[in-house]
């Protein structure tokens, strides 16, 4: 089958589900839910998943994580497809979440109706539904569980204002501080007390203090979520919140290092006691993405053959973190951007009313139709998946 008529089937087989897709994620948008909370968004993409022709385990692994499969014969290469699903807190779907599960469902089924064109081809087509990407690390939680063990390559793609192949996904990792100090009044004695929002002021000024001295690529940012109750009272828990990242996890576990000192030193500058808690005792929580570039050249080719809404790529530059790097550890991964036709960034409220524009919608089907040729790729083709496989363990070796 020439990749002409390749292409032709599954052009016509995402184009002919386009109105239940857009209806799909629609659904999904008008009901934003948080990390972890996704029980509406699980169940009407595994009721879509279900009434489709694919096997579908619900509740896989975690409350709202979903795998749905399409096996086809014996054996055979297991392309893995991903749909994420959670929404911020306020603003809703400002991060396009919901585009990312309809691209998910229209690569499986563009790709499940290349495989029924070709009878004798066999491959298995795994999505999974991964909840909490927005802070969760539900990825995180179905590596552990093993559940991408089985797949020989994994895609997904994220809305964005710019079209780029391999954005810089940074490492992160999340620190909660806590300073405690005592109490006492701000007038009559205040020498009696230590002042724990003291400590927070100056920590947060030290971390501003360590930007200079950072590469342009790391990123730190921070909030005092608590400081006290009453001005004449001497505050005596003060509570910080900082994020830190970046380009690598090793750079990340330096940079963890140094803003621990920091909040060491202001509670010894304040006579205060504090404990810093990261969200994970690795360097990362996210790690930084290793793009496949032999999955990545597949996918650009094929994306341009569909003629997409925005058909410009920008150079690849620092963007944002995703539990997706975790992934591109375990198995050859990509996470391309693509461009929505429109200009909001992602994590503001244009962002959130951009992702249900009809635009939106054509450039997330354009992304799924490049996915579902680079999975047509792999699973014809022995010595792409091998060179697939080989730049995979080269970057890993590299990463040591």
């Amino acid at each position: 089958m020439m990749m002409s008529e390749v292409h032709k089937v599954i052009d016509e087989a995402i184009e002919s589900h386009a109105q239940s897709l857009q209806e799909l994620s629609g659904k999904i948008w008008a009901e934003p839910e948080l990390c972890f909370q996704e029980k509406f968004a699980h169940d009407v993409l595994v009721e879509y998943f279900s009434t489709h022709g694919f096997q579908v385990d619900r509740k896989f692994k975690l409350d709202t994580a979903f795998r749905a499969v399409y096996k086809q014969g014996d054996g055979g290469p297991n392309i893995g497809l991903i749909c994420e699903y959670d929404a911020l807190p306020e603003i809703g779907h400002a991060c396009g979440h919901n585009l990312i599960a309809e691209s998910g469902v229209a690569a499986a089924l563009g790709l499940k109706a290349a495989l029924q064109a070709n009878p004798l081809r066999s491959a298995t087509v795994t999505v999974l539904g991964t909840p909490a990407e927005e802070g969760g690390g539900g990825k995180n939680m179905l590596i552990d569980a093993g559940a991408f063990e089985a797949m020989d390559v994994c895609m997904m793609v994220h809305p964005d204002g710019e079209n780029m192949l391999a954005p810089v996904v940074l490492a992160i990792n999340f620190a909660t501080v806590t300073f405690t100090g005592r109490a006492a009044h701000a007038s009559a004695a205040p020498w009696d007390g230590v002042n724990a929002l003291d400590a927070a002021v100056n920590a947060y000024v030290g971390l501003s203090t360590l930007r200079q001295q950072l590469k342009p690529s790391c990123r730190i940012h921070a909030v005092i979520n608590e400081g006290g109750t009453s001005p004449n009272i001497i505050p005596e828990k003060a509570v910080l919140t900082y994020y830190i990242r970046a380009v690598t996890d090793k750079e990340l576990g330096v940079l963890k290092e140094k803003t621990t000192a920091i909040m060491q030193g202001a509670a010894m500058a304040t006579g205060c006691q504090v404990s810093t808690v990261f969200k994970s005792d690795r360097p990362a929580f996210y790690s930084n993405m290793l793009t496949n570039e032999r999955l990545i050249d597949s996918f650009a080719a094929h994306w341009q053959s569909f003629k997409p809404v925005d058909p410009s790529v920008v150079p690849n530059r620092v963007w944002a973190s995703t539990d997706m790097g975790n992934v591109s550890y375990v198995v050859p991964s990509i996470h391309p951007t693509f461009s929505m036709g429109c200009k909001a960034n992602i994590h503001t409220r244009e962002f959130a009313d951009d992702a249900m524009k009809p635009e939106a919608h054509a450039a997330t089907r354009c992304v799924a139709k490049a996915m579902s040729a680079v999975g047509w790729d792999v699973l014809t083709d022995e010595s792409l998946l091998a060179s697939v496989k080989e730049a995979f363990e080269q970057q890993l070796a590299q990463t040591g």
